[in-house]
């Protein structure tokens, strides 16, 4: 709790230019964001760095398998997320536009294609591409994910909690799903929930490094930066990690003074 007479956590304004500025983390925070889980053709470490070999190595490999059959609902998504991984949003798209053409039903490259159009800012087309492949009967706790996303960017943090718990109904224990809402509770500056909610995240199995990112960098907003440097340095190099923290605390220093 907060002590009488000092300065209170920082406003959403603030929160997000820290987030805009924190260059190292808002690249975990964006994909966890707006590019987590497309079913099981995520990659296994979850987030990688455009223009790494890594990065480059998956868009030749998912390339090789597209090219051999542009039909074929694995290579659209593994191609799409290899290309969505190394910065190539362009090309991104249009392979899963292509993609919804020839698989009109498929809701996984729907919420695939809805997260790339949002990704570049297209938000009222992501929307329409979401809701347009939702059904009512058999809702996709996905989809529902994305578009929820998609309203947070919007500024409509409510629209989008309600979504986020509409999908938690049905899976109440995914990882992706449980970062995207506690970055949603970040955005709105509900510091102590999105906290919560990212510890009970990274706590699941299948939890990848963007979700324990995410912890680490909701721990340093709020100066406890001795456990986000702990949690951050489980995924980074230990000097990486202390000089992100050691970033962010300047950051909220200079702001708070």
């Amino acid at each position: 709790m907060q002590a009488p007479g000092t300065r209170s956590v920082p406003s959403r304004k603030r929160v997000v230019s820290t987030l805009m500025a924190m260059t190292a983390l808002v690249l975990v925070a964006g994909c966890a964001s707006n590019n987590s889980n497309t079913g099981t053709h995520s990659p296994a470490n979850g987030y990688t760095t455009p223009g790494s070999n890594q990065a480059m190595m998956a868009v030749s490999k998912w390339s090789k398998s597209y090219e051999k059959d542009r039909k074929s609902r694995t290579a659209i998504l593994g191609y799409a997320n290899a290309l969505s991984q190394n910065g190539q949003m362009p090309q991104s798209m249009a392979v899963l536009r292509a993609g919804v053409i020839a698989h009109p039903k498929d809701r996984e490259i729907a919420s695939a294609y809805g997260k790339v159009l949002a990704m570049n800012g297209r938000f009222e087309e992501a929307l329409n591409v979401l809701q347009r492949a939702q059904q009512a009967d058999t809702p996709d706790w996905r989809l529902m994910s994305a578009e929820a996303a998609i309203y947070d960017q919007l500024g409509n943090n409510a629209k989008a909690r309600s979504l986020y718990k509409q999908a938690l109904k049905i899976a109440p224990d995914d990882p992706s799903l449980l970062n995207n809402l506690g970055l949603s509770y970040l955005l709105s500056n509900e510091l102590p929930d999105a906290e919560y909610t990212l510890r009970r995240a990274a706590s699941l199995p299948g939890a990848d490094s963007r979700v324990r990112q995410n912890l680490a960098l909701v721990l340093g907003i709020q100066g406890k930066y001795d456990e986000a440097i702990q949690v951050a340095q489980a995924e980074l190099d230990p000097q990486q990690a202390q000089a992100n923290i050691a970033y962010l605390k300047t950051m909220m220093e200079k702001r708070r003074g």
